[in-house]
């Protein structure tokens, strides 16, 4: 085995985990705190209960509600200049991906200068970042966990992947309790992502034993508990969930993902759609792309999704993506691009997206290389 690593934050989880986060912030050294979030979780309550705590902890703080989906560069370029005036120190930040993406966006910039497109790709980023504290209010987008920060372009409309070890952040809070307050809609966004994060992880070509037991595991277990999640709202469920995001999470992080996500980041930036809605329509199309190069690994997949193995790997896989085909499917989630986003008249658009995502990070670490024009053609597959 050649030497690896493996890099995960503190992670504080359970339910009513959230009470910790001044006391967190405490050991961080904070004294006026940075907040970011967004109008969504401000209306839940959570913004509110978390001032609440701080306060409780004799700690100032300046918020930042900039967010938006799909967090674009001028958002992020704004918080950092607003973290700097006001002197504050550790940033804490509670919502999905996108405020935690905004943060670690914020971070990099207060510490590093320039602008956070000078920071795209992988490792350049020199100096180390403010304390960071991420409160993930999902079960799916793992930035609270992992060194990737993904932030929208918008003169070139791409997500960049912005990928460095300095961002995993000093402590991460995870409290499946927030998770009642979700939409259904979001809770099968999240855990499709998640599962997305975990077939991806575990047939990267820099995998290792120790992202590979967390990719099978939170495979298992959202398989096993999303149905039960979006039926009853179980908050046991709603913890399988949590636990799957987390484990996937640390596996994605360290070994990165593939061709399924480098196109999802570009999609999104052109079409500003959330990973969630991309990856039904992606996800199956593209594992069967990389079926003959990695078709032992398929039939672990397909090993966990069926609670079985047929006749060889291969029989194996294939009837895995059939059966997470059918479980897509059983949400009612759009299987077809032409169901969801691109107009007929905007399919122009795919071939300008795909000569992107080919250079995309993510797809460095796909198993079966992905030139341009086949990565047209899986989404020509799914049209």
């Amino acid at each position: 085995m050649d030497v690896t690593k493996f890099a995960i934050p503190e992670i504080i989880f359970g339910r009513g985990s959230l009470n910790y986060a001044g006391q967190c912030a405490l050991r961080l050294g904070a004294r006026k705190v940075f907040l970011v979030s967004d109008s969504g979780i401000e209306k839940a309550g959570w913004v509110g209960r978390l001032m609440d705590i701080l306060k409780k902890e004799g700690i100032e703080w300046v918020y930042y509600p900039g967010v938006t989906s799909n967090p674009r560069d001028f958002e992020v370029e704004k918080g950092a200049e607003m973290y700097l005036k006001n002197g504050t120190d550790v940033i804490i930040a509670i919502g999905g991906g996108s405020a935690l993406d905004t943060a670690k966006g914020i971070a990099i910039i207060a510490s590093n200068g320039g602008r956070i497109r000078d920071y795209e790709g992988a490792n350049r980023v020199s100096r180390p970042l403010p304390p960071m504290v991420l409160i993930t209010t999902t079960a799916g987008s793992g930035s609270d966990i992992s060194q990737f920060c993904i932030i929208t372009d918008v003169e070139r409309a791409v997500k960049m992947s912005i990928i460095t070890r300095t961002l995993v952040p000093n402590i991460s809070i995870v409290d499946p309790l927030i998770l009642r307050t979700k939409s259904e809609t979001l809770i099968i966004h999240s855990a499709v992502d998640a599962l997305a994060h975990a077939v991806e992880s575990y047939l990267s070509t820099i995998s290792s034993p120790f992202t590979e037991m967390q990719s099978l595991k939170a495979i298992d277990l959202i398989i096993r508990h999303l149905p039960r999640a979006v039926e009853t709202r179980s908050l046991d469920a709603l913890e399988k969930l949590s636990i799957a995001s987390v484990a996937a999470s640390m596996a994605f992080s360290n070994a990165s993902l593939g061709a399924e996500h480098a196109l999802a980041h570009s999609l999104g930036g052109h079409f500003d759609m959330r990973h969630g809605v991309v990856h039904p329509i992606l996800l199956t199309a593209v594992m069967r792309f990389n079926l003959d190069f990695a078709e032992t690994k398929m039939g672990d997949i397909g090993r966990v999704i069926l609670n079985t193995s047929y006749g060889s790997p291969r029989e194996t896989a294939l009837a895995g993506i059939d059966k997470l085909e059918e479980f897509f499917a059983s949400f009612k989630v759009p299987l077809r691009f032409s169901q969801e986003m691109i107009k007929p008249e905007e399919r122009h658009y795919l071939e300008p997206i795909c000569k992107m995502a080919v250079h995309d990070a993510c797809n460095i670490t796909n198993p079966r290389p992905a030139s341009w024009k086949e990565l047209l053609k899986i989404c020509e597959e799914v049209w």
